[in-house]
């Protein structure tokens, strides 16, 4: 009964210990500024948006413009570099210009992708974690306007995962503060509005 009763007070004190102002933890990584963009034509300001007559025909025309890794589609490549995770993200726009650029690489005839169906895609930021990283992600949250968002549907797979959100969260009139919470230790990435108009 001893034996256990000191088990228990030595628990404790090692909780408290460790909860103490005084005890050093271990440090955030410091907050990483959003890459610009890469330029692409036609160029767009507009930021994601839900898809439009107008978004769609510019889509398919920036798809149509092809290359190895094509602006409008691959625009995300660099966004937020750390050392732990990679972020794409997918939205109507990029939907329209990935298939038509897909088919402009393979030397085929670009296609009119089906509007209705562009129309019905979200947000989706997936988050792939950097090969040899350990710190597997718990959870993505976005910080705008002294607000947390957190987004509507959350799926983690292989140490990463896939985020649903809606556009508002994304709008180029104000900085977002993205949070990616892993087990060992948090990378937040800041992106400024004009960042954020680049994306399509």
């Amino acid at each position: 009964m001893r034996d256990a009763r000191c088990s228990a007070l030595g628990i404790a004190l090692l909780v408290a210990a460790s909860s103490s102002p005084g005890v050093a933890q271990a440090p955030a990584p410091a907050a990483v500024k959003a890459a610009m963009p890469p330029a692409a034509k036609p160029a767009w300001t507009k930021g994601i948006q839900p898809l439009s007559r107008e978004s769609y025909y510019h889509a398919i025309e920036c798809g149509k413009l092809g290359g190895a890794q094509s602006p409008c589609v691959f625009y995300d490549a660099d966004l937020c570099k750390n050392e732990d995770y990679v972020l794409s993200l997918y939205s109507p726009y990029k939907q329209v210009a990935y298939e038509v650029w897909l088919a402009v690489t393979r030397n085929q005839d670009p296609p009119e992708p089906s509007y209705r169906g562009a129309q019905q895609t979200r947000v989706v930021l997936g988050v792939t974690p950097v090969r040899g990283s350990k710190n597997q992600l718990a959870k993505v949250a976005v910080k705008r306007g002294g607000k947390t968002i957190a987004p509507d549907t959350s799926t983690l797979d292989g140490g990463g995962g896939n985020f649903i959100f809606d556009f508002p969260t994304f709008a180029p009139s104000a900085t977002v503060t993205l949070e990616l919470t892993g087990k060992a230790r948090t990378q937040t990435c800041v992106i400024a509005p004009a960042v954020l108009a680049r994306f399509r």
